[in-house]
C-alpha cells in the first residue's frame, strides 16, 4: 500500500525514484522542489499542504475559461459513462470541427492531433508534401514544440540544437532567420527549396518578446511571391487573442494554422487547419503522387470523444468573445498597475503584453518606454538570479506565474485577484530592490 506524502518535498523525494528527474515536464522543475497541486477551481489552485495560489499559469495558457468551468465539467461527466474513447468516428468530432471553422475563415478543413507539438509536426509534413520541397524558415527563439524538426533556432546559439540527441541533418532542413522581412526575402531569393515559413504569431515564447504586427503581413506577401506555405502557430494565440485568434486581429489568412491549448477546453489535444487544397492531402480517398492518402497521419487519441465533449462545451463559450473581453481587461489592469508600481519605486523597466497576457522587463527600455525595439536577447536574457527571485517572491506570496516573467488571465479572474497580484508584485519588487537585483530608472 502506498503511503501518502505529507508535503511537496516528500512527494518530490518519491517522484525522483519513479519519474525521470522527478518530473513530467522540465519547466515544472523548481528548486528546492516543485509544488504539488491536488485541486483547482476558477482562478485558484491549492497544493498538497493546503496553500492557496492565485493562478496566472492557467494550465500553461490552456484555460481561458478558468479551472473547472462548469460547462466543460458537465460535458465531460455526461460523456464519460458513454465511453471515453471509441477508436471510431463520432458526431462530437464533427461538431467540434464545425465550431472551429465558424471562428476561423482560413480553416477550410481541420485535422485533430494529440498535442500542439504534433500539430506543428503535421503542418510541416503537409507543407513539404504540397510543395515538394524540404526546408522550413523559422525565427530566432520562436517555440513550436519539442520535436526534432524545429529545435535549431529555439535558443541561442541558433546554429546548435537546443537538445542533445537531435541529428545534425536536421540543421540542413531548418533555416533560422531574424524576424525581419528583408532577412526572409534574402533567404527566399537564394533558396528555391523552401517549403514553408512558420511563425509564433505573438512573438517568441508566447509573446514575451513581442513581434511587430506589420511583419506578419510581410510574411503573407513573401509567401505568396515565392510560393511557400505560410504556417501560423496559434497554439498560444488561438482563441485567446480573439475567437479567431491572432489572424482575426491582424486580418491575415495563413495557409495552415496550428492549434492546441484552448482548442480543447484545457484537455489534451491539438489540430491543424487550413486551405482545402493542402488539407486534402490527408484524405484517404484522394490520390496524391501515387498515394492514398498523400500524407499519412495517425494518432490513437486524435479527436477522442471525452476530449471532444469538453472541447465542444468550451468552444461554445469561446465563440461569444466574452471570455476574451473579460480576460483582456484583467490583464490590461495588471499591466497598468505594474507600470505604476515601477514608476512609484523608480525602477528601470516596464510591463507589457497583448490580449490576456502580462510580462515584466527589468532594465533600460527603448526610447518609447517599451521593449518593442530591444534585442530579443535582452528581453530573454535577464539574470537568472533576478528571474528566480521574481518567480519565487510571487510564489511565496501565493501567486503562480505561467513562465519566465509573465502570466495569463482568464474569464475566472476578478478585480479582487488583480488587486491581490499587484500587492504581491509590489512586495516582491521591494525584495528585489533590497537584494540589489533591480536598478533605478
Amino acid at each position: 500500500m502506498t503511503v501518502e506524502a505529507a508535503n511537496s518535498a516528500e512527494y518530490f523525494k518519491r517522484a525522483r525514484e519513479a519519474l525521470a528527474g522527478g518530473i513530467s515536464h522540465e519547466n515544472r522543475y523548481t528548486e528546492p522542489h516543485p509544488i504539488y497541486v491536488n485541486r483547482a477551481q476558477g482562478s485558484k489552485k491549492w497544493d498538497v499542504e493546503g496553500k492557496e495560489y492565485l493562478d496566472f499559469s492557467m494550465g500553461s495558457a490552456s484555460l481561458l475559461l478558468g479551472h473547472s468551468h462548469p460547462d466543460v465539467v458537465a460535458a465531460v461527466q455526461q460523456q464519460m459513462p458513454l465511453g471515453s474513447y471509441y477508436a471510431n468516428c463520432h458526431p462530437l468530432e464533427i461538431e467540434w470541427a464545425e465550431l472551429v471553422k465558424g471562428m476561423y475563415p482560413s480553416v477550410e478543413r481541420l485535422r485533430f492531433t494529440a498535442s500542439g507539438t504534433e500539430s506543428t509536426m503535421l503542418a510541416l509534413r503537409l507543407a513539404r508534401a504540397f510543395t515538394g520541397k524540404p526546408k522550413v524558415i523559422r525565427f530566432e527563439q520562436h517555440y513550436h514544440g519539442w520535436h526534432d524538426y524545429l529545435m535549431y533556432g529555439m535558443v541561442a546559439p541558433y546554429d546548435r540544437s537546443a537538445s542533445c540527441g537531435i541529428p545534425d541533418a536536421m540543421r540542413e532542413l531548418t533555416i533560422v532567420s531574424k524576424p525581419e522581412a528583408d532577412a526572409v526575402e534574402g533567404i527566399l531569393k537564394t533558396n528555391n527549396d523552401v517549403a514553408a515559413i512558420i511563425c509564433e504569431v505573438s512573438g517568441p515564447n508566447w509573446g514575451s518578446v513581442p513581434l511587430v504586427k506589420e511583419f506578419l503581413h510581410s510574411l503573407r506577401s513573401l509567401a505568396d511571391k515565392y510560393g511557400v506555405v505560410l504556417i501560423f502557430d496559434e497554439v498560444i494565440t488561438g482563441f485567446r487573442w480573439s475567437p479567431g485568434g491572432m489572424q482575426q486581429v491582424v486580418g491575415i489568412r495563413p495557409d495552415l494554422s496550428t492549434f492546441a491549448k484552448i482548442l480543447t477546453g484545457g484537455l489534451p489535444g491539438g489540430a491543424v487547419g487550413g486551405r482545402e487544397e493542402i488539407m486534402r492531402l490527408l484524405d484517404p480517398a484522394f490520390a496524391f503522387n501515387g498515394r492514398k492518402p498523400g500524407v499519412t497521419h495517425k494518432g490513437t487519441f486524435n479527436g477522442c470523444s471525452i476530449i471532444a465533449a469538453g472541447a465542444v462545451a468550451a468552444m461554445k463559450v469561446v465563440r461569444t468573445g466574452e471570455a476574451q473581453k473579460h480576460a483582456n481587461e484583467m490583464a490590461s489592469r495588471i499591466r497598468e498597475g505594474m507600470k505604476s508600481t515601477l514608476e512609484k519605486h523608480q525602477i528601470a523597466g516596464t510591463a507589457y503584453g497583448d490580449a490576456s497576457t502580462f510580462h515584466v522587463f527589468f532594465g533600460k527600455t527603448d526610447k518609447d518606454g517599451g521593449v518593442g525595439k530591444l534585442d530579443p536577447a535582452q528581453i530573454r536574457g535577464l539574470p537568472k538570479e533576478l528571474v528566480r527571485g521574481y518567480q519565487l517572491g510571487l510564489r511565496n506570496r501565493g501567486v503562480e506565474l505561467m513562465s519566465y516573467m509573465g502570466g495569463v488571465t482568464s474569464l475566472a479572474h476578478t478585480d479582487k485577484d488583480v488587486a491581490f497580484f499587484l500587492g504581491a508584485f509590489e512586495d516582491t519588487l521591494r525584495d528585489l530592490i533590497r537584494d540589489g537585483l533591480v536598478g533605478r530608472a
